[in-house]
């Protein structure tokens, strides 16, 4: 049917929009307006309102924005044509006479569906016959149980020409070509046959549940490894996540989505009992599906397989998220360890090792800063102006003006604090004379003075505070005696990384029962397996190109070097909870000595950054 601009207009104003909202969550009055928890994200204070004469909502708090139709299809989960019958219904109006073309399409895609959902029927039944023998130990051998079988109506497709079209014989054959079972060869005088042959089957489904396509394993040696359904009237594979219908429900109470990889991957982690995963399906994420995406949540996180393979294809994503970036949303990255996909992680050391990886997850603007740092070498001008260009035409790419902006500001200034950092003249300062605000101790930087106040040791989480704690502890951990040489600097730290803290107590602990230890030794106390995971992740931590954290750095140098870095991540908090204190007295009594001391912590907090820059890049 035809929808006119005039008749949804009516059917928004006949629509009470805080009543349709509020037979689904619980609204209160607020003046001309209403208000509510959103539904879309987990807050306690309300900053959802709804405006019954604009007829719009909007939260303050995640950016949701709409009129009663998007409610209807991003809080309801509706097709947009249901969403509007079931207001129109509500509203007593009438819908206007059905388009004759349209009527024939929706015909058409209601004869497809009732072939996908015999075809995937059938495929049931052979899977749990005698031919699906090979398919059924291929699942045990994954560690897929029979719930979790039954639960994603996996199948199985006899190594066979023509046994489906025989079971689906009662449709016409055109429709079973169509609908992607079949397959027509172009020659006129040859038959169609089975598309599926010997394969393990997975339906894919769409966001109402309902089969629309499938994706076929094969099960012995053979290409294509996967076989997925081609493009039909019902299936698009670049609009389509698979396991959206199960994790969309899940992503919104949980507030989390996963994309891996693959359907098995998705299986294996909904079985572990994490059901917001969903998978492209054989292609980059493309753009429709990030848009799908960030109707679920605002961030969320790519955990591509730790390959190459893996990781050029969470680049690409992240290349096509930029000019889509909007308020509120972007995406997040969990780099598996090498070799692995997220059921190799989860069957060999659990759930917890999984969740230990997406909770180190890293924005979009530090995976696109990392790749643009590694892809060439930057040992001359002309390669760092290279990266500043590389840098600047991704920026471009943005199409909010205040995104690209601010994309464009953080790269300047991690550039710039890379290659820019101030260094005080050594030559023209008296030895005697440390820099300001710090001390020097065998021609080494040193601490400034302990700060006092409770918050002064705590490290923010995210940012380079907590890259620069994964470096020190990658280096307590490949040199173990320096734990108990700073025993007490390292004591005092509060990382807001809940992992990292972790971790780093247990250090602390192994080190007040044993004086001396060797890494294997020390990987072994830690015991716990998601504390030994995540210790045999940091000693990966080459990346980090800090001088302690490469297992060929000279040990004299890398000690020196760490005994530093600690002295760095002591010091940041303490002068950044002094900086905070100094300016919020300034707000109140705004006098020269206040000033004074504000830019004095200024500068010394510009001092510790060229201080980590300078440590991160390591001479041979």
């Amino acid at each position: 049917m035809s929808l006119t601009p005039q008749f949804l207009d009516e059917l928004r104003a006949r629509t009470t929009l805080s009543t349709l909202i509020g037979k689904t969550i619980k609204v209160q009055k607020a003046g001309r307006e209403y208000k509510a928890c959103c539904p879309f994200h987990h807050e306690k204070t309300p900053s959802f309102t709804i405006n019954d004469e604009k007829g719009f909502y909007h939260c303050f708090g995640c950016g949701a924005h709409g009129d009663a139709i998007r409610w209807m299809t991003d809080q309801r989960g509706l097709p947009f044509m249901e969403a509007v019958k079931e207001l129109a219904e509500a509203a007593g109006l009438e819908l206007p006479a059905p388009d004759p073309r349209a009527a024939k399409r929706a015909e058409t895609a209601r004869s497809l569906h009732d072939v996908t959902t015999a075809a995937q029927n059938w495929f049931v039944e052979q899977l749990d016959g005698l031919e699906g023998a090979e398919a059924r130990a291929y699942l045990q051998k994954r560690g897929l149980t029979d719930a979790t079988r039954r639960a994603f109506g996996l199948g199985f497709a006899p190594d066979s020409r023509g046994k489906l079209k025989a079971a689906l014989k009662t449709f016409p054959e055109a429709m079973l070509v169509e609908s992607g079972m079949l397959v027509q060869p172009e020659e006129a005088n040859r038959e169609s046959y089975d598309r599926f042959r010997g394969r393990l089957m997975i339906p894919i489904r769409d966001q109402r549940g309902r089969v629309i396509a499938f994706g076929g394993r094969i099960l012995g040696a053979g290409e294509p490894k996967y076989l997925n359904s081609p493009e039909t009237p019902l299936f698009d594979k670049g609009r389509t996540l698979y396991n959206l219908d199960k994790a969309a429900p899940a992503a919104r109470k949980a507030n989390r989505v996963i994309v891996v990889e693959g359907y098995m991957d998705a299986i294996a982690i909904a079985q572990a009992g994490i059901a917001e995963a969903v998978a492209p399906l054989g292609t980059a994420l493309t753009e429709h599906q990030i848009e799908k995406l960030w109707t679920m949540v605002e961030t969320p996180v790519l955990c591509f397989d730790g390959d190459s393979a893996g990781q050029r294809a969470a680049l690409r994503a992240a290349h096509r998220a930029l000019p889509l970036l909007k308020p509120g949303h972007s995406l997040a990255f969990a780099a598996l360890p090498a070799g692995q996909d997220p059921d190799d992680l989860i069957r060999a050391t659990g759930v917890q090792a999984f969740e230990t990886v997406l909770a180190a997850a890293i924005p979009l603007a530090d995976l696109l800063w990392q790749s643009e740092l590694e892809a060439a070498p930057l040992a001359t001008p002309e390669a760092r102006a290279g990266l500043k260009q590389r840098l600047a035409a991704l920026t471009a790419t943005i199409a909010d003006g205040d995104i690209r902006a601010l994309y464009a500001r953080l790269f300047r200034e991690r550039f710039d604090a890379l290659f820019f950092a101030p260094r005080a003249p050594q030559e023209r300062r008296p030895a005697s004379q440390p820099r300001r605000g710090a001390g020097a101790k065998g021609g080494r930087w040193a601490p400034p003075p302990p700060l006092a106040g409770p918050e002064a040791h705590a490290i923010r989480e995210g940012g380079g505070d907590t890259l620069l704690l994964r470096a020190v502890l990658a280096g307590l951990l490949r040199f173990p005696g320096e734990i108990l040489v700073h025993r007490e600097a390292l004591a005092s730290l509060r990382p807001a990384d809940s992992h990292l803290a972790r971790l780093l107590d247990a250090l602390l602990a192994t080190c007040d029962r044993e004086e001396t230890v060797e890494t294997e030794a020390l990987l072994t106390i830690l015991g716990e397996r998601d504390l030994y995971n995540m210790a045999k992740g940091l000693l990966r931590a080459d990346a980090l190109h800090f001088t302690f954290t490469r297992a060929e750095a000279d040990r004299r140098r890398a000690q020196r070097d760490l005994a530093e870095a600690i002295a760095v991540i002591v010091a940041i908090p303490r002068i950044e909870a002094e900086l905070a204190a100094v300016t919020r007295a300034m707000a109140e009594t705004l006098d020269e000595a206040g000033y004074a001391r504000q830019q004095s912590l200024r500068k010394l907090k510009a001092d510790l950054a060229s201080r980590v820059a300078e440590l991160a890049q390591p001479q041979d």
